[in-house]
């Protein structure tokens, strides 16, 4: 989960970084009322979960409370990058004598942690990295021993903070560095860190990426969650425990494994350029259990997407046999009854798949088709989705 600006400061102050929380407001006029309590210049920043706001006129300097009314109506009404600004951060305006970038980060492909920072540059530290990268320093993290003062001090003298921020600055690597942990973020990102007046350090903005499957310990980032914002399927499946994410095209996909699955997409959409460019609608992996209501559950989220024309259930019988599912698929339809409308493409392949096989073919359900081969069954998909956009 991404979090907003606001959000991500609000970690940071629990943790102990140096920031300034501001106000988040929803209308113009609570931005009035936000900046007149403030006094003095503010500055009005979109959140949304996206990079570029200023360039897309979502960051305004406002010197009057009227001219926050003014910024924020202005801003309130932006679309940025196909994200609507539903509320604004207001906050004292705190120009910054520099400019410094600094992040702590899940590094996939060496299976670790990252630290990547730079003393040059700051809110453009991509151009930085383009023109200068000797200027970006990468600095592995052991995962084992993490982030101590030893390391912080380390990580501080190698990316070249001024000698007068340097214990401000090995104070803030340990509290990023805690945020990142205690947190269970898999990104921690300062941009622009800042050099004030006074030489003091400060966390201007702050991006937090958070890691899903720690949300068992983690209960109170349900707070987190901007739920006016979701899509609201996937919202529907999350509150049945479903792993769906929606896309844009017209086959809906059950599976069982996130391997399987996306094999799945990639079929469904090379099948698709055949008949007519049809895509896959979503992503929804049910996992190992395919029980009745599970299925019932899936293909209820997947149904109740206009754009899904016909449904793709691509299962491999492991530890969960191919008669269950077979069950669980008859049990959905009864369970949905006449909210299945949409046609059914079923391959079952591994364990018990005969006896599967069977259990469909004897239901003899109108809706339906079963097919032996993945390619096959996809080809069939988009065919009959295809079909239906007439």
């Amino acid at each position: 989960m991404d979090l907003m600006e606001y959000q991500a400061k609000e970690l940071f102050a629990k943790h102990g970084v140096s920031t300034t929380l501001g106000t988040v407001v929803q209308t113009p006029e609570e931005a009035r009322a936000a900046a007149e309590a403030i006094g003095g210049v503010t500055v009005i920043k979109a959140q949304v979960k996206a990079g570029g706001r200023g360039k897309a006129g979502g960051v305004k300097l406002a010197k009057t409370p009227d001219e926050a009314f003014g910024h924020a109506t202005d801003i309130l009404a932006l679309t940025i990058k196909d994200l609507p600004v539903n509320r604004v951060l207001v906050t004292p305006a705190t120009p910054p004598v520099e400019e410094y970038y600094f992040s702590f980060l899940l590094d996939r492909s060496n299976r670790s942690y990252l630290c990547i920072a730079s003393v040059e540059g700051g809110v453009e530290i991509e151009e930085v990295a383009r023109t200068n990268p000797d200027a970006v320093k990468q600095i592995p993290v052991d995962a084992g021993t993490g982030v101590d003062e030893a390391k912080a001090t380390a990580i501080v003298d190698e990316v070249g903070f001024p000698a007068e921020l340097r214990d401000q600055a090995i104070a803030m690597v340990q509290g990023l560095w805690t945020v990142f942990t205690e947190e269970d973020a898999t990104l921690v990102e300062v941009n622009p860190l800042a050099r004030l007046e006074g030489d003091r350090l400060e966390a201007l903005d702050g991006k937090v990426s958070l890691d899903e499957n720690a949300e068992f310990r983690q209960a109170d980032h349900a707070a987190f969650e901007d739920k006016a914002a979701a899509d609201p399927l996937e919202a529907k499946a999350k509150e049945k425990g479903l792993n769906y994410v929606k896309l844009d095209g017209e086959v809906g996909i059950i599976g069982n494994g996130a391997g399987l699955v996306m094999s799945t997409l990639d079929v469904v959409a090379y099948a698709g350029e055949a008949h007519g460019g049809v895509k896959p609608a979503n992503f929804l992996d049910i996992g190992g259990g395919a029980s009745a209501q599970v299925m019932a559950d899936g293909l209820d989220v997947i149904l109740g997407d206009a754009q899904v024309n016909s449904v793709f259930v691509n299962v491999f019988g492991g530890i969960t046999s191919c008669d269950a599912v077979a069950n669980g698929i008859v049990g959905a339809l009864e369970i949905l009854g006449d909210d299945a409308t949409k046609p059914l493409v079923v391959r079952l392949d591994g364990n018990n798949v005969e006896e599967g096989r069977r259990i469909l073919q004897e239901a003899n359900h109108p809706l339906v088709t079963l097919e032996a081969t993945m390619d096959g069954a996809a080809d069939k998909a988009a065919e009959l989705a295809n079909a239906a956009k007439g």
